[in-house]
């Protein structure tokens, strides 16, 4: 038994050497998070904090322009009573649905798996010091659209903004 296994063992070591070679050689002509992001995307950084507020109360984009957002929390407060994410929704959708909604959704990071549809982009919690990022292209219908912060209360306290395309 012991011979077999020994056999077993033998016949596997170059196989996985392989993969793992194969692994190193696409990590190493992978290219990174950032030179991965075409230069046609146009970055906005955006930052909340304590004050349950977004740094940018509005963003301007062209139709079908593709944006990247980057959100990071600067608070202090401990992420599970401070915590920021950032919802892009469509034209039409009325926020404060979105938001009573969300209040139920702690497992999906208050983004409702119901309210789908009505989104564009949307990315999950930051806590102090923690970043998340979408890449989305912006509708083609000049517009107003709301983003916000669905954890719940930040919204209705004035954690919101317009992505105006134009």
């Amino acid at each position: 038994m012991k011979v077999f296994s020994l056999v077993c063992l033998l016949a596997l070591v170059p196989a996985v050497a392989g993969a793992a070679q194969a692994h190193s050689k696409a990590a190493a002509v992978a290219p990174t998070g950032a030179a991965r992001t075409p230069k046609s995307v146009r970055t906005i950084e955006l930052t909340g904090g304590d004050t349950m507020k977004y740094d940018l109360a509005s963003i301007h984009a062209h139709p079908g322009e593709r944006l990247h957002v980057v959100l990071k929390s600067i608070g202090t407060a401990p992420k599970v009573v401070m915590a920021h994410n950032f919802v892009l929704l469509k034209a039409g959708v009325k926020p404060e649905e979105f938001v009573n909604a969300a209040m139920d959704a702690r497992a999906t990071d208050f983004i409702p798996a119901a309210m789908q549809d009505k989104v564009i982009a949307a990315k999950g919690l930051v806590g102090p010091g923690e970043t998340v990022d979408v890449t989305f292209t912006a509708p083609m219908k000049p517009g107003t659209y709301t983003y916000l912060c669905s954890f719940p209360g930040h919204y209705m306290v004035g954690m919101k903004g317009e992505l105006i395309v134009k």
